[in-house]
Formats: C-alpha cells, sequence, structure tokens
C-alpha cells in the first residue's frame, strides 16, 4: 500500500495525500523529564491534577496541592526517581521500556500486516503527550487508530484518564480517524501465561523456593470500589487465573495492594504492612513479589518494591527477598501484546 495516493474520483491534477494506514498507539502512565524539582513538580502537577485520579472538589484539593505538596514531594519524588535513572540515557526506567516494547511490537506488526500499520507510543503525563502522537498518526495518513492503554486491570484513574486524553486528543483533529480502544486483558491466556512463566523461570533461578508470592497490585481508595470500578474483582481474578495455571495451591499465593496516598482508606492488605505481618506473625523468612498491574517496571517497582517493601520485610525479621520484574520487553510478553492487538484489528487489516 502506497503512503500517499491520488484520492478516488478526484482530478487528475489533485495532490496526492497520504492515506489508508492504521495507526497503533501504545499508552502508559507517563514519566517526568528529568528528576530535579521542576521537571518533577510539572509532572506531579499534571498527574495529582487530574481528576480520574484525585476526585475531590477542585477548590478543595488544588490549595493543598498547590500550596503544601507540590511544595514538597518534587524533592522527594525526585530522590527516589534519581536512584533508579538511567544517567547514560538520560531517561526514566519506563521510557527506556516502553521505548523497547514499542520497537518490538512493530515489528510484529511490520511482519504481519506491512505497512498498513503504523505503531506508536504515547504517555498520560508527560512527555511523548498523547495528542501529539495522535496529530503525528493523523498526519502520517492514519484513517483509524487503535488506542492500547498498556494496564492489565482496567481502573478509572489508569484506563479511563488514558482513554479520556485520547478522545480529547481527537476533539481537535478537523478529520478525525476511526478510532477503537483496547479493553483491559486481565485474564487473556496469552499475558496469564507471560505472567506464569517468568515466575517459574524466576524460581527456578533459586536455590531455594520461596515460602510465599506476594501479588502485588497498585492500590486505590476502597470509596473506589464502592463506586463501581471493577480493578479490585480483576486484580483478584488475574491472581487466581494464575494460581490455577502455576498449579499451586491458594496457600502460596496472597493478593495485595500498595501505593498508598493521602487519608482514605485504600484497598487491603497494604503490601507494605503486610509483608512485614509475613514475617513477623507467619514466620516467613523468604518471599518474592510481582506486580501484575504493571506492564513495565517503574518507580513503583523498582523503588517502592524493590527498596521500601523489601526494606520492611527484613526489618520485620524477614531474610530472603525476591523482586520479580515485570514482563517488560519479554518475547511472551511481546507475543502476548501482539495478538491482543491483532485480536482488536479485525476488520480494519488483513495478513
Amino acid at each position: 500500500m502506497k503512503d500517499v495516493a491520488c484520492p478516488a474520483h478526484a482530478p487528475a491534477d489533485h495532490p496526492a495525500v497520504p492515506r489508508g494506514k492504521t495507526g497503533i498507539l501504545l499508552a502508559n502512565l507517563g514519566t517526568p523529564d528529568d528528576y530535579t524539582y521542576w521537571p518533577m513538580r510539572r509532572y506531579l502537577n499534571e498527574f495529582l491534577s487530574d481528576k480520574r485520579v484525585i476526585d475531590y472538589p477542585w477548590w478543595k484539593w488544588q490549595p493543598i496541592l498547590q500550596l503544601i505538596i507540590l511544595t514538597k514531594r518534587p524533592f522527594s519524588s525526585g530522590e527516589a526517581y534519581e536512584s533508579i535513572w538511567d544517567k547514560e540515557r538520560g531517561e526514566s526506567p519506563l521510557m527506556v521500556i516502553t521505548k523497547e516494547q514499542t520497537a518490538a511490537i512493530a515489528d510484529k506488526m511490520q511482519a504481519r500486516y506491512g505497512d498498513q500499520v503504523m505503531v506508536d507510543f504515547c504517555m498520560r503525563y508527560g512527555n511523548p503527550s498523547t495528542p501529539s502522537k495522535v496529530r503525528e498518526m493523523v498526519s502520517a495518513g492514519c484513517e483509524r487508530v487503535l488506542f492500547f492503554p498498556l494496564y492489565p486491570q482496567y481502573a478509572g484513574a489508569t484506563t479511563a484518564t488514558a482513554n479520556d486524553q485520547f478522545f480529547r486528543a481527537l476533539m481537535d483533529e478537523k478529520w478525525q480517524p476511526a478510532a477503537r480502544t483496547v479493553p483491559a486483558y486481565f485474564d487473556h491466556p496469552a499475558y496469564i501465561e507471560a505472567l506464569a512463566s517468568s515466575i517459574e523461570a524466576a524460581y527456578a533461578s533459586r536455590e531455594k523456593r520461596p515460602d510465599l508470592l506476594v501479588v502485588s497490585y497498585h492500590g486505590m481508595p476502597k470509596r473506589y470500589l464502592m463506586e463501581g470500578d471493577p480493578y479490585h474483582c480483576q486484580c483478584q481474578k488475574t491472581t487466581r487465573l494464575l494460581q490455577e495455571r502455576l498449579g499451586w495451591d491458594k496457600t502460596e499465593l496472597r493478593t495485595t495492594f500498595q501505593s498508598q496516598f493521602g487519608p482514605e482508606d485504600w484497598l487491603r492488605p497494604y503490601t507494605v504492612e503486610e509483608v512485614a505481618r509475613l514475617a513477623q506473625e507467619e514466620g516467613k523468612k523468604s518471599i518474592a513479589v510481582v506486580a501484575p498491574a504493571f506492564s513495565a517496571d517503574c518507580i513503583e517497582t523498582l523503588e517502592e518494591i524493590n527498596e521500601e517493601i523489601k526494606e520492611s520485610f527484613e526489618e520485620a525479621g524477614g531474610e530472603d527477598f525476591l523482586y520479580i520484574p515485570c514482563l517488560n520487553s519479554d518475547e511472551a510478553h511481546i507475543d502476548a501484546l501482539s495478538d491482543i492487538i491483532s485480536e482488536n484489528l479485525g476488520g480494519w487489516v488483513t495478513s
């Protein structure tokens, strides 16, 4: 398929225009451009001003955010980011991994569909922004765009806000492409298989099998669950399917939730508290932690799990802590994501 062509039924002297492609736009949460104060403040301001993330009334939340939180938090968050920053590339691990995932998926799509498709990525917060990438795809002749939020489990504060931003970007286009969004894939067989295989490989590399696998998901206020958000249920199902695929007893896994923020009661048990309790009350000296809600390692896994949560476990008497990395650019993960994309491209492109 040519990148440019004269429109059908147009006069012979009509200029050729880019037409006919299908865009595949991957989306993740985002990352600051740098770990210093002002880039961190800009990023946190965009993130914490999102009504999907913090749904308090503007008049109540913004003074607290602008006058208190954003004067202090950029320093502490910046220190956390600096501890995991890829200084050679000048990027956060999330950015590095997302680029790798995009390149790998683009190769898969090219092999399946040739020049019919265009693959790129965007971030909900920070750069590259969702509007900028939608604009690039439209300019490149994408008549259709498949938008893929890389969150296995749906939540209003992740999948929904990413979709919101995508639809807002479409509002600025004079000629909107046809659009689809990829639904949550928390129970997709290929995703469960990739996740289980990564755990089996991590366990096989250890001389001694961990006493327990902690399956840690990002948390959210319990109120969101009561208001109809399906995230908690989807997390629980992912753990159950994972346990069934591994062929383990239910007692060998424990579902927990991390990254609490603010005064509300969040989904429990809290990972940081539960790992300490496991060591103190249940005598678990060796645990492994996996984070199925993240498609790529980021601040919540590399710093929070592998530093803060690990420290909580060890201070409570734990001895052996194994963090199992996210699926990242693992071949089985790329295959799973590519299969999910192909399923959602039905009727738009042919192999």
